[in-house]
C-alpha cells in the first residue's frame, strides 16, 4: 500500500482540513484510528450543506492530494447517497450531507479512536 512519508502526514492532514475549512465544510472532525484500523490511520469527517457543496469539498480534497503527490486509492459515491469517501490510504475522508451524517454517526462508531483537535490542525502553518 503506497503511503506518504510519516513526517508528511501532519502536513497532509492540515492541508486537507484547511481545504475543507476554506470551502466552508461544517462539523469538521479528525480521528486518529491508527491503533484501531488496519486500512487507514486517520479519518476526516465533515458535512456539506448541499449536493453541489459535497462535490466542491470532494474536488478540494482531490486537489490537495494531487498537489501533495498523495496517492488516491479510490473515491466512492453515488449521485443520491449524500455520502462520499475519498480513500488516500493513510487518510480517509468521509463527506456527508446532514441527514446522512446523523444517520451513520461515524464518530460514534469510532468513539474509542483518539480525536485530534481540528482547530489546532487549522492553526498550524
Amino acid at each position: 500500500m503506497p503511503t506518504p512519508a510519516a513526517e508528511s502526514m501532519p502536513r497532509l492532514l492540515q492541508r486537507c482540513c484547511q481545504a475543507l475549512d476554506d470551502k466552508k465544510a461544517v462539523e469538521l472532525h479528525v480521528l486518529d484510528v491508527s491503533a484501531k484500523s488496519t486500512i487507514t490511520s486517520y479519518l476526516i469527517i465533515a458535512t456539506a450543506t448541499s449536493s453541489p457543496h459535497l462535490k466542491a469539498l470532494r474536488t478540494a480534497i482531490e486537489g490537495v492530494l494531487k498537489e501533495e503527490n498523495a496517492p488516491i486509492a479510490g473515491v466512492e459515491f453515488s449521485t443520491d447517497s449524500g455520502w462520499l469517501v475519498v480513500d488516500a490510504y493513510e487518510i480517509m475522508v468521509h463527506l456527508f450531507l446532514p441527514e446522512q451524517r446523523g444517520h451513520f454517526r461515524l464518530e460514534s462508531l469510532w468513539r474509542d479512536a483518539r480525536e485530534l483537535d481540528a482547530k489546532k490542525l487549522l492553526a498550524t502553518k
